[in-house]
């Protein structure tokens, strides 16, 4: 039971009466109906794969814990529609694999794409790599079936793009985790499978660099570029010390290195000249320094292998503190300046890496505290939070936000209270209070109790 109980990063765990596996909708409305009655509270949890620790209950009451694991049937490919219906617990590897052995792309991946659940995707309202093109899981779901707080099931699996006949009821659940209902299955969209594409892992001086690299890529290519991520030198450096990744593409001879993947399927696409022709332009200009273009997929795959093990090798070094905001792309330069200044000024024995989304503005702060310094979890704690406020507040100065696609969790429910206007929480706690008065779905999670 331990497992469910404690998120993968093992910062937060929790109490449970028990842990239920339900097999289908009527079952988790039959155990949220008896949760209500006893005043039991419910926790959802997928993969268990979060970073702010929203899939765990509490210790503050009883509480259910609620794992969607059995429920990973695909119902239905519609490949006329370009949609297909899959359950809560259906893992996204399996996804991606279902729809590309029916000829359609699932676009959204991250790099716990092995482990992590579609419920808990969309309550989180993931990101990943794809965001650029594809847009969020938000942009992604075309409809929802949810249990109720009440245990009531709303079937709202509607697999349409035009749908004004009211309000658009789907959109309260996506990004809620769990705190509005319990999402058992959603109607996704599917994309026609790009068969030609490339990747190129480029070496930058600074950000600067590479934004205006980013703006290059989608003057000449447009739609076509896949994926456009960033990560600095140490935090290549630490995947390499701390993961079975033992090599990096390219000599890390810069500071910043971007990930670019081109795709499409229009028959007079090259993404290898393409590539040739942009990077050749930006090495004569200065705009880079070094570039590798990988046009087979083992080549690529080594690429991309280096931005989803990230993650894996932050935590196996010391206390990760992985932060999720977003900010304008124009203002990531001066954000991670201030951040990492005010971070080598206040918090000693502290690395700083950043991984992340250019693209969309979403770079991932990770400070991975030392493990012998911070030993005593009251510092440890002290610490992690200055890390959190830093990043935060510097992200709010400059209009951007707290959490851009890993939820708030138990770990930013505090500093939400801080951030947000006064109106905000009002209308938050308004919608909460209607859709769960007894307070019972994921208590302590967003909004404090």
């Amino acid at each position: 039971m331990e497992g469910y109980l404690t998120d993968w990063r093992r910062r937060y765990s929790g109490e449970a009466l028990a842990v239920a596996l339900p097999t289908s909708a009527t079952q988790v409305s039959d155990l949220v109906k008896e949760c209500l009655r006893r005043g039991v509270a419910v926790v959802p949890q997928g993969g268990n794969t979060g970073f702010a620790g929203g899939a765990v209950p509490t210790k503050e009451r009883p509480a259910l814990l609620l794992n969607l694991s059995r429920m990973n049937r695909i119902r239905e490919i519609d490949v006329s529609n370009n949609s297909f219906i899959v359950e809560g617990g259906c893992v996204l590897e399996t996804m991606r694999q279902e729809a590309q052995n029916a000829g359609r792309l699932f676009p959204l991946l991250l790099g716990s794409a092995g482990s992590c659940q579609v419920g808990g995707l969309v309550a989180t309202n993931a990101g990943g790599t794809g965001v650029l093109r594809y847009g969020n899981m938000r942009d992604l779901v075309l409809g929802l079936e949810v249990v109720l707080p009440d245990g009531r099931i709303w079937n709202g699996l509607k697999s349409l793009r035009k749908d004004n006949s009211g309000y658009d009821l789907k959109q309260l659940f996506i990004g809620a985790e769990g705190t509005l209902g319990i999402i058992t299955a959603a109607s996704l969209k599917l994309y026609p499978l790009p068969d030609k594409s490339a990747s190129a892992m480029v070496a930058v001086a600074d950000v600067n660099s590479a934004v205006d690299l980013l703006q290059l890529f989608m003057e000449r290519t447009g739609r076509r570029v896949e994926a456009f991520e960033i990560m600095s030198r140490g935090q290549i450096e630490n995947i390499l010390a701390n993961t079975h990744v033992s090599q990096s593409p390219m000599e890390l001879a810069t500071p910043w290195f971007v990930l670019i993947e081109l795709a499409d399927s229009s028959v007079d696409f090259q993404p290898e000249a393409l590539f040739e022709t942009i990077l050749g332009e930006a090495l004569e200009t200065g705009l880079v320094t070094d570039a590798v273009i990988a046009a087979d997929g083992a080549k690529s795959n080594k690429i991309w292998e280096l931005r989803h093990s990230a993650s894996e090798a932050n935590v196996r070094k010391g206390y990760s503190i992985a932060n999720d905001t977003s900010v304008p792309i124009s203002k990531l330069p001066v954000f991670l300046e201030t951040v990492e200044r005010r971070i080598a000024r206040e918090i000693e024995q502290a690395d700083v890496f950043h991984v992340g989304h250019i693209g969309d503005g979403n770079i991932h702060v990770v400070v991975v505290l030392d493990r012998e310094r911070y030993a005593d979890q009251d510092e440890r704690e002290k610490a992690s939070a200055l890390a959190n406020f830093i990043v935060h507040e510097v992200s709010v100065d400059l209009g951007g936000s707290i959490s851009a696609e890993h939820g708030i969790g138990m770990m930013h429910a505090a500093e939400l209270e801080h951030f947000k206007s006064a109106l905000d929480l009002e209308m938050m706690r308004a919608i909460k209070s209607a859709f769960d008065p007894a307070n019972i779905m994921n208590p302590g999670k967003i909004l404090r109790q």
